[in-house]
């Protein structure tokens, strides 16, 4: 059974949509500790999977970094912030894989 998503995430829905549409994102999946029941509201970063519209309507690095700093902006902690497709390590893709939620969809 899946885990609630941390209140921190739940509450910010429309801002979430509201940035994913400003950077071009096709999808924003939530993964890591927020993802899984082991958030720590004091300590943790959050880690979120994008993978970005193909059009993408700014320079790849602005769309990366301006993500990524408007999450950072949104939830005022740390993000780790990794594009989908960007790492081939099995250990790391099925961590991924076993607590990915998704957060936006275009």
């Amino acid at each position: 059974m899946a885990s609630a998503l941390p209140a921190l995430i739940d509450s910010h829905r429309a801002e979430i949509a509201d940035i994913c549409a400003r950077f071009g994102v096709r999808t924003l999946e939530l993964f890591g500790s927020a993802a899984s029941g082991a958030f720590d509201a004091a300590r943790s970063d959050l880690d979120f999977l994008v993978e970005f519209d193909g059009a993408r309507p700014l320079k790849p690095l602005e769309q990366y970094f301006g993500l990524k700093e408007a999450l950072e902006a949104l939830f005022a902690r740390p993000v780790d912030l990794v594009e989908a497709g960007a790492s081939s390590n099995r250990y790391f893709l099925e961590s991924v894989n076993k607590s990915r939620r998704l957060l936006y969809a275009a």
